[in-house]
């Protein structure tokens, strides 16, 4: 599995950390960016794996080499789970094949809710805070906004800019996609919400990992 601290190269650490800070030079927003592994262990799709992988093997090779002997077969299914199991847990591509798209979403939106406010973005002075979440085994991106974003910013139209750094990662250009996309948030976020005289810097520039 993708490590989130060398998903990004220190040069690219540098780049993003000097984009956000560029942004808020015009905005009152406070914008912080995050990378996880995972949004989620999905146990359930390990299980799935094992079993659906392990059982297939198991019967194979209890069939052609064994007589269809069951003594056999449930001992070599509990291996093949587990074994299959393990391999699903550091190998995504497989493991991605037992999770619903739906499932993915829905782990990565709940993760970057509780990045939210674990990583203090709803106590900004103007509840501006604006998080850029990279989730790395499901390949997806979520930007979530605080409550006074929302009021000029649709979750929607967030959203679009996500989906383009998800392609952006998917074509090897992570660091240049999401720094793109901060600049044009960032440019929403100054017309909304330009710098006042007596900001700021409310949160870390630098890129989290998690």
């Amino acid at each position: 599995m993708t490590h989130a601290e060398t998903f990004f190269t220190e040069a690219e650490r540098q780049q993003i950390a000097a984009t956000i800070g560029e942004v808020e030079k015009k905005t009152s927003g406070e914008v912080v960016a995050m990378v996880v592994a995972a949004s989620d262990t999905y146990p359930e799709a390990r299980l799935l794996a094992g079993l659906t992988i392990g059982g297939l093997a198991a019967l194979l090779i209890t069939d052609l080499f064994l007589a269809d002997s069951l003594g056999y077969f449930v001992p070599l299914l509990l291996c093949g789970t587990m074994a299959v199991g393990s391999l699903a847990k550091i190998f995504p591509p497989l493991l991605r094949l037992f999770i619903p798209d739906s499932r993915l979403e829905t782990r990565v939106a709940e993760r970057a809710l509780r990045a939210f406010y674990e990583k203090k973005l709803h106590a900004t002075r103007d509840n501006t805070g604006v998080l850029f979440f990279i989730s790395l085994l499901e390949r997806k991106v979520w930007i979530l906004a605080d409550s006074g974003i929302y009021q000029k910013i649709s979750q929607d139209a967030l959203l679009a800019h996500a989906s383009d750094i998800a392609t952006g990662i998917k074509q090897g250009q992570a660091c240049n996609a999401l720094c793109r996309q901060i600049e044009a948030v960032g440019v929403i976020l100054a017309q909304h919400f330009p710098i006042k005289a007596d900001d700021t810097n409310e949160l870390s520039n630098e890129l989290i990992t998690g």
